[in-house]
């Protein structure tokens, strides 16, 4: 911001509450264009009311990836949510009740595991790929309204994990797309 833009004949102060980054175009070899909103409290003497604004700047990277700022920020139109609701997946009863409730606790025994998995623990449950170790410190919650469907000898399975992170004690909700396989166990084949 330039210094020129920040009165100092008005009594207020303010503070910023979030920033969203809605856009970022590419438009030059080394110039993007970013659309962002920011959300404030202002406080003016007693009253403090929220406002959000939204803005495009444009930036210049050089070839050391070091960013400048070419062009002020410059107020551009609200970005709204859209109304879309994606459908909700169901289970297409091709899958029986007793195949999902054994890849359900198969899949419940894999995501305790999965955060904290060495690469040689994964193997057992996964082949190939499929899985690189995260190494992080969630603890495994629920899994969220699993969709089975066959496919072949395979079971496919859209499905929602929760998460605890044990740093932040937040809540991470991870959406998986998985095509499992059984032999002699289950295995994350794809």
């Amino acid at each position: 911001m330039n210094v020129d833009t920040i009165r100092t004949d008005i009594p207020t102060s303010s503070a910023v509450t979030d920033v969203i980054v809605w856009n970022i175009e590419q438009s030059g070899t080394d110039t993007f264009s970013a659309t962002y909103e920011v959300d404030q409290q202002i406080k003016e003497g007693d009253q403090t009311k929220a406002v959000s604004a939204t803005y495009t700047v444009t930036v210049h990277v050089d070839a050391d990836r070091n960013m400048v700022i070419t062009k002020n920020p410059t107020l551009a139109p609200a970005r709204q949510k859209s109304t879309y609701e994606p459908k909700a997946q169901e289970t297409d009863g091709t899958v029986d009740a007793e195949t999902m409730q054994d890849a359900t606790a198969f899949l419940e025994t894999f995501f305790k595991l999965y955060p904290t998995a060495t690469e040689k623990e994964l193997a057992y449950y996964v082949a190939g790929n499929v899985f690189e170790p995260i190494g992080r410190d969630y603890l495994y919650s629920e899994l969220v309204n699993p969709v089975f469907t066959a496919d072949g000898d395979n079971v496919k399975v859209k499905v929602a994990v929760k998460f605890i992170d044990n740093q932040t004690k937040a809540t991470q909700v991870s959406q998986f797309e998985l095509v499992l396989h059984k032999d002699s166990n289950w295995k994350i084949v794809g």
